[in-house]
């Protein structure tokens, strides 16, 4: 491999190492004084923008995969896009507020909430099965790589 080629990593590293900054980010909420409100705002819009890429990618590339090689774990798949889809509800909610208004840190707290599960789930009963079956991950790592720069550039 040259130097000028992109090392690309394993999908599941990909999705790990994307788990842990948000979970940063959400820990760097916290530790905010509770009229950081313009320090809040910007670092839950950052959240918001993060997990709404991301949510994308697990869309339109992981989950599909996770289909098509994975028997018997559509229900599993069906929650994650229930998670998905509740967690984009808040997100909508919380990138229309401002941080002074009331429910705002209530409403960051909650999506912070969903998305530790939506993780733990991910990571404990999602991931295993996939380094279990015949999912290319390298491949997979590529094309989440590929599809988040594009959608950074949209």
């Amino acid at each position: 491999m040259t130097d000028s080629k992109i090392k690309h990593s394993d999908a599941i590293t990909f999705l790990k190492k994307e788990h842990r900054e948000v979970e940063e980010a959400f820990a760097q909420y916290e530790e905010l004084g509770p009229k950081a409100y313009v320090g809040k705002k910007k670092l839950a819009d950052k959240i918001c923008a993060e997990l709404i890429v991301h949510t994308q990618l697990e869309e339109e590339i992981i989950y599909p995969a996770f289909l098509e090689k994975i028997s018997g774990q559509k229900d599993l798949i069906d929650e994650a896009q229930v998670e998905h889809d509740g967690a984009k509800t808040l997100i909508e909610e919380i990138q229309q507020m401002q941080a002074d208004e009331e429910l705002f840190d209530a409403k960051v707290k909650v999506l912070s909430e969903y998305i530790e599960h939506h993780v733990e789930e991910e990571e404990k009963e999602m991931f295993p099965l996939m380094k279990k079956s015949s999912l290319d991950l390298l491949l997979l790592g590529e094309k989440l790589t590929e599809r988040k720069q594009q959608l950074s550039r949209s």
